[in-house]
């Protein structure tokens, strides 16, 4: 019993460290409030029908094609194989969410299933909801411009010249998209295409890391806490489905049964008829296991 719950304390510690919180990463911390602020204002005081569009347009292109089919299901998992010219045209798209580098995104995720909720997640919820969602942004090393760091996670990425250089300027498209929808449209164009869909698409992304480690369903018995998460798939594209996800990291598919919406799968179905993308790799499940809540 004594030693039950020494271990127990033990894991308690590993999780609940407060060395977690000792560091704030003050620039972030700032760029995350601005980027709220005024996405916020564009929200309440800049709607038009043209903002609306060109954000819903810009969000797909960069959390539907850049974060769901670009960095987690081919840049990371290698889910399918694409030309050269589309594979960086994916990486931008995910540079263009503020969610830094293609080397960083990916050498980060790929820690995340190594540790999958273990002490050495970056982002685990056994933490806490908050520092999963959040705060593991905000506070400890950041790494989004260390690029020769990060590198050694990711050395598939970390050899190509093209992905070191727009890891370590992972800003600079956004900032040209800007300038450019500055120019069509003025700022009330910016603050929606730029401040607003980057807030949404953030949080959209993080619920991945939070929401889908604390609720949902369970189809395989995995060894991390990864549930199917129905009410996030269509912010996400599908992404959601983790609980599929972390049982078979490698699918392209997600969404293993009909009404588990997976939109970049349906996406990429229609590429691989095109000949855009070839060799997409699916889970081979030929029954499949009934949920159970969690």
């Amino acid at each position: 019993m004594d030693t039950a719950v020494s271990n127990a304390n033990e894991q308690h510690d590993a999780y609940y460290d407060p060395q977690r919180y000792s560091k704030l990463n003050y620039l972030t911390g700032l760029i995350l409030i601005w980027f709220h602020v005024q996405g916020a204002y564009a929200l309440v005081a800049q709607f038009s029908w043209t903002n609306l569009l060109v954000a819903a347009g810009l969000y797909w292109m960069t959390v539907g094609f850049g974060i769901s089919m670009g960095y987690h299901r081919l840049h990371t998992h290698r889910g399918f194989k694409t030309s050269k010219w589309f594979e960086y045209f994916l990486a931008v798209c995910g540079a263009l969410t503020l969610e830094g580098g293609p080397i960083f995104w990916v050498a980060t995720h790929r820690l995340h299933h190594q540790y999958s909720d273990q002490p050495q997640d970056p982002h685990t919820p056994r933490v806490s909801g908050l520092w999963s969602h959040v705060g593991w942004v905000l506070f400890g090393d950041s790494n989004h411009n260390d690029t020769a760091r990060m590198g050694r996670y990711a050395p598939d990425l970390a050899k190509d010249p093209f992905y070191r250089w727009l890891n370590t300027y992972h800003w600079v498209p956004l900032v040209v998209l800007g300038l450019a929808l500055l120019a069509i449209g003025g700022w009330p164009l910016v603050n929606w295409g730029i401040f607003l869909r980057v807030v949404v698409g953030l949080h959209a992304t993080w619920l991945i890391n939070s929401a889908t480690h604390i609720w949902g369903s369970r189809r395989f018995a995995t060894k991390d806490d990864s549930k199917n998460n129905w009410w996030a798939s269509i912010a996400t594209f599908g992404e959601s489905w983790h609980n599929n996800h972390h049982a078979h990291p490698v699918s392209a598919r997600h969404g293993l049964v009909w009404y588990e919406l997976d939109i970049t799968w349906i996406t990429l179905k229609l590429f691989r008829a095109l000949g855009l993308v070839w060799d997409v790799k699916v889970a081979k499940v030929t029954q499949i296991p009934e949920e159970e809540a969690a």
